[in-house]
Order: C-alpha cells, then sequence, then structure tokens
C-alpha cells in the first residue's frame, strides 16, 4: 500500500486537524503548499507563529486582540451604559458590519454546551460579572446563537443577570431576508412570530 513521504504526511495530518477539513482537503492543501512558490510557503508559516506571538485576550472584553485595551474598549465615543454579550471572537466582527451596535461586548468564547463538558465555569461569565460591578451598564444585549447551546447559555445569563438590576435583552431571532416560509424551521418561525413588531 502506498504511504506518503514522512513530511508530506504529517503535513497532511496537521492540515486535517483545522476545524471543516478533511482528509481529501488536507492532502489538497498540502500539495498546494509543496507546489506554491517557498516564499508563499514561509509568509503562511510566519503568519501563523506571528498571530500567535502577538495575539491576545483583551483585559477587558476578552476579544482577541494585538493591544491591550482592544480598539473597542478604547474607543471613548462608544456607549458605556450597553454591553453586548456573544460567544466568539468572530461575533463582534459580524456584528460590528452592521454598524447599528456602538456600545460594549464582552466574548465568553464558547456557550454552555453539557454534551461536550461545557459549563458556566469555563466561559468568561466571572469576568462578566465583574465588569458589571464595576461599570455603569444599564442594558446586557445578550447576542448568542440561536441553538440549543446559545439557548441554554441566554436563559442561564438572564437568571444570574436578572438579580442584579439591570436590563437584560436578547437579540431578536426570525425569517433571514430572502428566506422562505416553507423552508424555515419550527423554532425560526416561533422566533420570527414572537418578534413580530407593528408597521409604521
Amino acid at each position: 500500500m502506498f504511504q506518503y513521504a514522512q513530511p508530506v504526511a504529517n503535513l497532511i495530518a496537521q492540515l486535517n486537524k483545522l476545524p471543516g477539513i478533511g482528509p481529501k482537503t488536507a492532502q489538497r492543501l498540502a500539495f498546494y503548499l509543496l507546489h506554491a512558490p517557498e516564499a508563499e510557503a514561509k509568509q503562511l508559516a510566519e503568519a501563523i507563529l506571528d498571530a500567535r506571538a502577538k495575539v491576545r485576550q483583551c483585559s477587558l472584553c476578552c476579544n482577541i486582540t494585538d493591544v491591550d485595551p482592544c480598539h473597542i474598549c478604547s474607543d471613548g465615543t462608544r456607549d458605556s451604559s450597553v454591553i453586548c454579550v456573544v460567544e466568539e471572537p468572530k461575533d463582534v466582527v459580524a456584528l460590528e458590519k452592521t454598524r447599528e451596535y456602538r456600545g460594549q461586548y464582552h466574548v465568553l468564547h464558547g456557550a454552555i454546551s453539557p454534551m461536550e463538558g461545557v459549563g458556566p465555569d469555563d466561559l468568561k461569565i466571572k469576568e462578566l460579572l465583574q465588569r458589571l460591578q464595576q461599570n455603569n451598564f444599564t442594558e446586557v444585549v445578550i447576542a448568542t446563537n440561536p441553538n440549543i447551546e446559545g439557548e441554554a447559555t441566554a436563559l442561564y445569563l438572564a437568571r444570574l443577570l436578572k438579580p442584579l438590576g439591570l436590563k437584560v435583552t436578547r437579540i431578536a431571532h426570525g425569517l433571514p431576508v430572502g428566506g422562505e416560509l416553507e423552508y424555515a424551521d419550527e423554532m425560526t418561525l416561533a422566533r420570527a412570530f414572537e418578534g413580530r413588531r407593528e408597521l409604521d
């Protein structure tokens, strides 16, 4: 049975560890890198090492950053009375692209998932509570994903935060623009009805 040379097999195995990369894609990427100009392969390796060396968590919001505090936390024009809680750093990017939200963020770095052994203590909830006690926030917007883990996390946070006298809100969920009712699942339709509003 044919086997790749050990360095090639090792490269394929390492690429296969990346999320969403199966064995065939890992093999394709490995051969692309082997045939790419040496400078391109070095740039990729250096970019990975550079990101690993320079990127850290913001000491305030726990988002990933290369400066501390991050650019959002140090922006004096943002609304310091509202904080939006998200699961991952990529969620901050998604919300910032809308240009609708101008408050602060807090990144949990995951969601409660008993099936995967992730509990509240594994998330940045303690840091969130410290921020809420040290600052004058009046509203906490929970923007976790609309799946079982995200809903469980939102419910846990709501129960934890309501006794603090804060307004706790949840982003609305519903049908995407351009979507069709027949293809929407029951939970999406139910959320769309819950979030309905009067037409102007």
